[in-house]
């Protein structure tokens, strides 16, 4: 069943919460709203209040403007502040960024899994520079065109026909949240300051499969948080299947 709560500039954000037991929070990157984390679900219900939701604009998450990563912030302890106590957090991709980026300006925290920030991905072009150019895009009814730049950009495969697939309209209703998540990857480089706030245990993980960058930025984040620590999924890229990640996040998480 969809809740919503209120976030501090009046955005209504949804979310839902299945399970019982410590209240786990995921944190979607971009292209993603609450389903695109259903797959966890049952696989982590047993044991934890699982909470997914639509970041803004996204799903039935309002998007009230001017955007910034600081709203998202207030939005993920929002949600948080519905729970009883520390949370724990797990953020994908630039999700991840934004879960880090929300501890160290604290969000009540017990342990923090992250998958695979965007940290030095070593793109010619910057992120922020890019993402002013899918915001054009999208205020220019174009947010397929949106989708399809970030796509070709992070160098995901790409065929014209992905235009045509039943999921391509789900897709192109996210479109204008790419600007969103470029923005808060901002030039990639690692945000030391505000990493070291992060004092609670943090596991970072990537996909043993995934580009070179992929392993720097989970030692990286690993390195510039109080504690921290960088562990492969063996098989693994960045669309990373959950039921290879949750052994290794149960064990932390219940640890």
């Amino acid at each position: 069943m969809t809740s919503f709560v209120t976030s501090a500039d009046g955005t209504r954000i949804a979310y839902e919460a299945q399970g019982s037991g410590h209240p786990l929070l995921i944190v979607g990157g971009a292209l993603n709203d609450r389903n695109s984390a259903a797959g966890y679900v049952p696989l982590l219900e047993d044991a934890f209040t699982v909470v997914r939701y639509d970041r803004r604009g996204r799903g039935e998450s309002g998007d009230t403007q001017p955007w910034s990563t600081e709203r998202e912030i207030e939005d993920l302890k929002a949600v948080a502040a519905e729970f009883d106590g520390p949370v724990s957090v797990y953020g994908h991709s630039s999700g991840a960024i934004l879960t880090l980026l929300a501890v160290a300006d604290g969000l009540p925290a017990r342990r923090v899994v992250t998958y695979e920030p965007p940290f030095l991905t070593e793109q010619t072009t910057d992120w922020r520079a890019f993402a002013e150019q899918q915001r054009e895009a999208a205020a220019a009814g174009r947010p397929g065109d949106a989708v399809e730049n970030f796509i070709r950009h992070v160098g995901a495969p790409w065929d014209p026909s992905m235009r045509q697939m039943p999921f391509w309209a789900g897709l192109e209703a996210l479109g204008h949240t790419v600007t969103y998540d470029l923005q808060i990857v901002g030039d990639s480089s690692v945000p030391i300051e505000e990493l070291a706030r992060v004092e609670v245990p943090v596991l970072s993980l990537y996909g043993g499969d995934s580009p070179q960058w992929a392993e720097t930025s989970a030692e990286a984040v690993a390195a510039a948080v109080t504690d921290g620590k960088a562990l492969a999924i063996p098989g693994q890229t960045h669309n990373s299947d959950p039921a290879a990640l949750v052994p290794q996040m149960r064990a932390f998480l219940l640890g």
